[in-house]
């Protein structure tokens, strides 16, 4: 897997953490060990340039995904992973910040849900509709579960997610 992170949030984010976590939820969702995928941290400036172009929508936001090709998860493992490039997801430190104290739980903990929730909109996933956002959240909950699990980080509820914090779906 190749996973670039670049920070220009002008804040310390643990990338290493953010690295091993898309790796983890490409891997475990049968994407090709060769697909490509973007991470960028971005200020609150930056971020609602973005969100303002992109979404037509005013002020910062705390993910953007933008998908390049359009890979899907592998259904089972008699599927060959697709190859190509998966895309950018865009996160911001500082309105992860915020939410994080509104839901109780600290920021990194905040950018490792945004940071899920956003390569699932890189994969195809919505919350647009009831039954989506009830497997979107099902599955980004699982993940992080998982991952934390792994890391032998205490689980409990992986949060509410962007979908009820302000997270957007794609331009």
């Amino acid at each position: 897997m190749s996973i670039d992170v670049a920070n220009e949030s002008g804040r310390e984010v643990d990338e290493n953490a953010l690295v091993d976590l898309a790796g983890f939820v490409l891997g475990r969702l049968r994407i090709h060990p060769l697909a490509e995928l973007s991470l960028l941290l971005v200020d609150e400036a930056a971020m609602t340039e973005l969100h303002e172009r992109w979404m037509d929508e005013p002020g910062p936001t705390d993910v953007l995904s933008f998908p390049m090709d359009e890979l899907r998860p592998a259904p089972d493992e008699a599927d060959e992973p697709q190859q190509g490039l998966l895309g950018d997801v865009v996160l911001c430190p500082q309105v992860a910040a915020r939410q994080a104290h509104k839901a109780g739980h600290s920021p990194e903990q905040e950018l490792e849900l945004l940071c899920t929730h956003g390569i699932l909109h890189l994969l195809g996933y919505d919350h647009a509709e009831p039954e989506e956002h009830t497997e979107m959240f099902g599955l980004q909950d699982e993940l992080l579960r998982e991952w934390r699990a792994g890391r032998g980080v205490a689980t409990g509820s992986a949060g509410a997610g962007p979908g009820e914090s302000g997270g957007e779906t794609t331009p």
